[in-house]
């Protein structure tokens, strides 16, 4: 067959990048075009994102895929989850969309609870209770007298504003929609009775899409201006989690996936959400999959705390690399402290290394005497985490767990790998390391008829990548030091 060329945009919230990929029917070849940072901008105590620095940015990725002199057949974009742009009457941006890190959402849950109790927003959408979900986010914008949102004629998900700016379509895509606790995740559609409580009209969202649906094509002016043609623009799994957990390699259904990076999500592919009273205590969401499936995951604060500390390092004049890193803690002294990851503490501090030593002198442990150690107790207790989350999976799963797929960049980590095989008691496997970008294809493979399942995308996956197994080692050790674990995270 004659190869199909796809541009993937990935998104994240540190950087995005422009992919060009090749697909010639059973492999995928992939180029990155252009990479750029993706830069909080603060004003006046609020956090946004420079939307129009992102769109520059990606035309600017157009322009030097049709600098290639190939065909272009379609793009899709892939975004972090939650947040949104509002659009006027006119069809223009009402201002920058507000970033999740916005400290405006701190306690607003709790407000939110008093409208409408905790157990039934739960029981509506399945979602995990995080401040900075978007139901969070629009209520406490009301609260507040955004004058955005008052004058907002249609609110949009960040890859679906983007699609926007490209075509001139709006549409609200699922996985995206999934991740921002409006949604019923068992009819899939926007649940009126929580936009009611945040005071939003339904009409403010536009028409609900699956991923592989044509958002539209490129529109004029931005055929001028990148020198592309009539391509259309898809619409991916919108979520980067989802467009990444559909590059899962897997052979069945009896497997857990854990998205490495800044955030850890660590979750299960089934058909149906699991809303139940013990997914409620253990606060595990449903967020939305290719193909209608549901992913029910938690989130884990993850490699979050490591930038944090190297950012706390560089300023005092020591610049670690991710080799070097690796070195100092596999050669640190194991387990002599150990940190609940997902404690407060750690969300947003001035300084990670401080808030680090605080937990362990708070919970009667030795304090980190080195930046070795800090390392080392980051990975002890990552590893550590992923097995509670993982017992906790096993609970609600309802198929036998066999394997563990380790995606995104934390796939290159071989000792944090090695490290939570030992911790879980499962097999490890590793890759790939672009799944979100691999994923983003794969959606636009199967709109353009080069895939036809779910299960086709994945085979596709396990053929143009390598990927690394790793086996548990030394159980009753890694049983031992869960044990201090929970006895440190959970104390009274």
């Amino acid at each position: 067959m004659e190869p199909k060329h796809i541009i993937a945009v990935d998104l994240g919230a540190t950087s995005g990048r422009v992919i060009l990929a090749t697909l010639d029917g059973t492999r995928i070849r992939t180029e990155e075009l252009h990479r750029f940072p993706n830069r909080l901008t603060r004003i006046f105590g609020h956090y946004y994102w420079n939307i129009y620095t992102l769109f520059e940015d990606i035309c600017e990725g157009l322009r030097r895929a049709a600098a290639k002199g190939v065909r272009i057949d379609s793009i899709g974009i892939d975004t972090w989850g939650v947040d949104m742009a509002f659009v006027g009457r006119d069809g223009q941006l009402l201002g920058q969309p507000r970033a999740y890190r916005d400290p405006y959402t701190d306690g607003v849950p709790e407000a939110f609870f008093e409208r409408m109790p905790r157990r039934e927003v739960y029981e509506r959408t399945g979602i995990q209770i995080l401040n900075f979900n978007s139901l969070y986010q629009l209520f406490a914008a009301r609260r507040e007298g955004n004058a955005a949102l008052e004058a907002a004629d249609r609110i949009l998900f960040i890859p679906d504003a983007l699609s926007y700016l490209l075509t001139g379509n709006m549409v609200c895509e699922y996985t995206i929609l999934s991740t921002s606790q409006l949604m019923n995740p068992r009819t899939k559609r926007i649940d009126p009775a929580l936009l009611e409580v945040a005071g939003v009209r339904p009409e403010a969202f536009p028409e609900i899409v699956l991923p592989g649906h044509v958002v539209g094509t490129l529109s004029d002016e931005i055929r001028a201006a990148t020198g592309l043609g009539e391509v259309p623009v898809v619409a991916v799994a919108g979520h980067d989690t989802a467009s990444a957990v559909a590059a899962v390699p897997a052979e069945d259904e009896h497997f857990a996936y854990l998205s490495s990076g800044t955030w850890s999500l660590m979750g299960i592919e089934t058909r149906e959400p699991i809303i139940t009273d013990e997914s409620f205590a253990m606060n595990f969401t449903n967020e939305g999959g290719v193909e209608g499936t549901t992913r029910v995951l938690k989130n884990i604060t993850g490699m979050w705390l490591l930038e944090q500390c190297r950012a706390v390092w560089k300023a005092a004049g020591k610049e670690y690399t991710y080799p070097q890193i690796v070195e100092m803690t596999a050669q640190a002294e194991p387990f002599a402290a150990l940190i609940d990851p997902d404690d407060a503490r750690f969300a947003a501090p001035t300084d990670m290394v401080a808030a680090i030593r605080s937990y362990c002198r708070d919970t009667n442990q030795p304090e980190p005497a080195d930046d070795a150690a800090v390392m080392r107790c980051i990975f002890d207790s990552l590893a550590l985490k992923y097995r509670e989350v993982l017992d906790n999976l096993r609970r609600l799963a309802p198929f036998e767990l066999r394997t563990l797929h380790v995606i995104g960049g934390g796939a290159q980590n071989d000792l944090l790998n090695r490290m939570t095989a030992s911790a879980t008691g499962l097999p490890v496997v590793a890759g790939p390391s672009e799944a979100t970008a691999i994923g983003n294809i794969m959606v636009q493979a199967k709109a353009l008829g080069l895939a036809g399942t779910l299960q086709e995308m994945r085979r596709m996956t396990a053929a143009s990548i390598e990927t690394r197994r790793y086996e548990p080692e030394d159980p009753a050790r890694w049983e031992e030091v869960y044990r201090k674990f929970r006895a440190v995270t959970h104390r009274p």
